[in-house]
């Protein structure tokens, strides 16, 4: 039998719904058409966190199961009435991205597979002066969701300590995302040296429960990812839907009602009567513009005290004043034995640990490794799921070892490759007595995400 097809009227054009009856939550049996309907029940909201901006599109084309892509680059067969705008990243290169202007655009890219929107913090009328502060709140394995909500908290207290408003909402994934307006005044490298200082004073303030370390083998608790405010980085914007099995989304919510809710309370089911009920909790965000005067000025302090730069993502040039773009499991120096472990945060290339290789050695002529962390890799693989297979081999192979593990010894990493996330698991054997640490093995996954490739620094 044909797929079905149908067509929606919305502000005044008419949308193709292509295969609408495809499932793509398979628990719930939503359908593409659920999901089109969904944003066009919110479509209000999901424009104010969306409209105007460039936005990257994350391609569900089998479901929320199966793999994504990120395309950058507007496709070439679109309808007239969809914008672009040209837009330059850190490589050099540009790209011809998507940019919606009314709940139209909205449903023709849930039409294209696009669970989550993903826009970036600039609007198309000054594209190099963000418009919006980014705070992610992304706990490691293992944190209660209390503690994630007592952090959030915490940067609500730093916000209003700087002048600014903070407008809350959970992810739909695992954490919380604080957004904050912003006067377009300040650059890139200026924004995000303000959400670097609002990282470090949260961690001053509740470093039990939060911490600004880049690098996964350092972190514990909920970490405050202030590099989502590098430019070209995205995060899911408001009343996004999240690829995991009850179709959450990420749903703006009230301070007040932060402590009492829940991540599952929101989904494609339940948050359109909520939205018909009380309306945006997030409607206020465009008159609460704010200055980063106040935390560019608590960075500048902090600097002062000697707290410079701290680790760029690894695609971006080198930073004047940014410490060793090289991680602690990583660093090289005079005398020691080597590893194999890898470096750190989420979103490493392959090519960028090379290239961190290479500075690393010009200062240290022996090339050796000292681990600060007794890592070891277990798996490159080009699913989740065949990295999580090959950990589970693992551990069937060393299940009094396994045993011992604390759930942020697990370093599960999505690593950007060319298209599409590739995965690492790295293990943390520092909870292992010493004598019982099993060695660096070959690892039962090598997947090389830059095989074929002429030049595997692009």
């Amino acid at each position: 039998m044909a797929a079905r097809s149908e067509i929606v009227e919305v502000a005044g054009r008419q949308v193709a719904i292509s295969n609408a009856d495809k499932v793509y939550f398979s628990g719930p049996g939503y359908t593409k058409r659920d999901l089109v309907m969904y944003y066009l029940a919110i479509a209000d909201g999901a424009m104010r966190g969306a409209v105007d901006r460039p936005m990257a599109l994350k391609r569900y084309v089998n479901g929320a199961e199966g793999e994504y892509f990120f395309q950058k680059r507007a496709p070439e067969s679109r309808p007239a009435w969809i914008r672009t705008v040209e837009l330059a990243f850190p490589s050099g290169r540009t790209a011809d991205e998507v940019v919606l202007d009314d709940a139209a655009g909205l449903a023709w890219v849930a039409n294209l597979g696009c669970l989550d929107l993903n826009p970036h913090a600039i609007r198309t009328t000054d594209m190099d002066h963000p418009d919006e502060l980014r705070v992610d709140l992304d706990p490691m394995p293992g944190v209660p969701w209390d503690d994630i909500r007592r952090v959030a908290f915490v940067v609500r207290e730093v916000l209003v300590d700087h002048g600014l408003v903070g407008w809350p909402k959970t992810s739909g994934s695992r954490g919380i995302h604080v957004n904050v307006r912003i006067e377009h005044r300040w650059s890139f490298d200026e924004v995000r040296r303000a959400a670097l200082a609002l990282a470090r004073e949260v961690e001053r303030r509740a470093p039990a429960i939060s911490t600004s370390k880049w690098w996964k083998e350092e972190r514990h608790g909920v970490f405050i990812d202030y590099n989502q405010n590098a430019k070209d980085r995205t995060v899911a914007s408001a009343y996004s839907v999240r690829p995991v099995p009850d179709a959450r989304v990420s749903a703006p919510v009230t301070w007040d009602e932060l402590p009492d809710c829940e991540l599952g309370d929101f989904t494609i089911v339940t948050v359109p009567p909520r939205f018909g009920r009380i309306g945006d909790p997030g409607e206020g965000i465009d008159a609460a513009v704010g200055s980063l005067d106040g935390l560019l000025e608590l960075s500048a302090r902090q600097e002062k005290a000697g707290q410079g730069d701290a680790p760029w993502p690894p695609n971006y040039a080198k930073a004047p004043g940014e410490p060793p773009r090289v991680s602690p499991s990583r660093a090289r120096s005079a005398g020691g034995p080597g590893t194999s472990g890898g470096s750190g945060a989420s979103g490493e290339s392959a090519s960028a640990s090379g290239r961190v290789a290479g500075e690393a050695q010009a200062a240290m002529p022996t090339g050796r490794r000292i681990s600060t962390k007794p890592l070891i890799e277990i798996a490159r693989a080009e699913t989740k799921e065949q990295a999580l297979a090959a950990f589970e081999r693992w551990k069937s192979r060393h299940a009094s070892v396994a045993a011992l593990l604390e759930p942020t010894d697990i370093l599960v990493d999505g690593m950007r490759g060319r298209y599409k996330l590739w995965y690492r698991i790295r293990v943390n054997l520092e909870h292992v007595p010493e004598a019982d640490r099993p060695p660096q093995e070959p690892r039962d996954s090598d997947y090389d995400p830059w095989a074929g490739m002429t030049d595997p620094r692009r």
